[in-house]
């Protein structure tokens, strides 16, 4: 199944593609906005183009797990964007994502890899939305619903 991961940001949304078998995750080049709105139509397009028949949008929950003013953004913004789409929107936890992927380039960084910090501020948040998409790929991320959640 031909699977779109999106890491929503305020400036930049990361995305990531799987495989048509569902199998593994590739970064993409991030859209970058001015207001996340802008990215709808053209990850429309994307979900379109593709034969995209799930989505899987990171939710930036709180560390305490409740829902922050960031986490109910993007639920306010995936509504906007189930709207242009027939493919079904699925949470995952998100959560040190765009951690995890600085770690992976620094870690690559070291081991010789030439990334500027332009390269990095560019790479970051698909290299995010890659890993989680990989991790519910795997199963080790399971669908949440944002509504279990309490808002804080």
């Amino acid at each position: 199944m031909r699977t779109l991961a999106i890491d929503l940001g305020t400036k930049r949304i990361g995305l990531a593609m799987s495989d048509q078998g569902g199998q593994f995750a590739s970064p993409m080049p991030m859209i970058e906005v001015t207001d996340p709105r802008q990215a709808i139509d053209p990850i429309a397009g994307i979900v379109s183009a593709e034969g995209v028949e799930r989505i899987v949008l990171g939710l930036p929950l709180n560390m305490d797990d409740t829902l922050g003013a960031q986490a109910r953004s993007v639920i306010v913004w995936s509504g906007e964007l189930a709207k242009r789409t027939p493919a079904p929107i699925v949470f995952v936890d998100e959560r040190l994502s765009s951690f995890e992927a600085e770690q992976r380039l620094i870690t690559a960084k070291r081991a010789g890899a030439k990334i500027t910090r332009k390269d990095r501020k560019q790479a970051i948040d698909s290299l995010a939305a890659a890993g989680f998409l990989q991790s519910f790929l795997d199963g080790g991320l399971v669908a949440i619903d944002p509504e279990s959640f309490t808002s804080r």
